[in-house]
């Protein structure tokens, strides 16, 4: 069988797989991801199609893993209201959580934008987004479960997953409205308002019953 170590490039692998990475990311600074081809790439990057060709199979491929790497950063970011012990935390934590995806969203925006425009046009790419995107809400379901347990979350009828769900795409919504600068929400004080209003509310605050209100 034919060694595959022997169609390598020169330059060390490492280095030319960032070298793809870093220039497909200068021109999501400049372009839409649908107006991005390989041949751009290979000239922003000055390497042959073979040496692209060898480490990704194209740019949906190179897409997915800048995405990867920028939503690693915002798992991160969630790891202090996943791990917060008691009522006192709440706000902080949960505020802190949303200003790192806010900041998040700022630093990685042509990257973060890309995936939300055309995850739905690529197999692999909608299989990626869907399985991050599951992962928040995973974890934010089970803190859910956790707070109700130990009473720092009041019982509702709403079922933990569900609402998690809803809280993570309506972030991923929101956080990709100020990416593209639609007022208000380009505003990142009012972004992150709003989100910890939300999530505030949806998880920490007793409902109101409909038949308690007249409707």
């Amino acid at each position: 069988m034919r060694d595959r170590r022997a169609n390598r490039p020169a330059r060390d692998d490492r280095d030319l797989r960032e070298v793809i990475l870093d220039a497909t990311r200068r021109l999501l600074d400049e372009r839409r991801f649908d107006e991005v081809s390989v041949a751009d790439i290979l000239s922003a990057a000055q390497i042959s199609r073979g040496s692209f060709y060898f480490y990704f199979a194209g740019k949906h491929q190179v897409l997915a893993e800048l995405v990867r790497r920028a939503v690693d950063r915002g798992h991160k970011a969630a790891q202090p209201w996943l791990g917060h012990s008691g009522e006192q935390e709440q706000r902080a934590t949960v505020r802190h959580g949303i200003a790192e995806g806010a900041r998040l969203w700022r630093d990685e925006a042509p990257v973060l934008r890309a995936i939300v425009e055309n995850w739905r046009s690529d197999p692999e790419l909608s299989e990626l987004w869907l399985q991050l995107m599951n992962g928040y809400t995973g974890v934010t379901a089970e803190r859910i479960g956790t707070d109700r347990a130990s009473g720092v979350a009041p019982h509702t009828a709403v079922d933990a997953t569900a609402l998690a769900t809803a809280l993570t795409w309506l972030g991923e919504r929101l956080y990709y409205l100020a990416a593209i600068d639609v007022a208000p929400f380009d505003d990142q004080d009012t972004l992150v308002d709003v989100l910890t209003h939300i999530w505030m509310t949806s998880l920490y605050s007793t409902p109101q019953a409909i038949e308690d209100s007249g409707a």
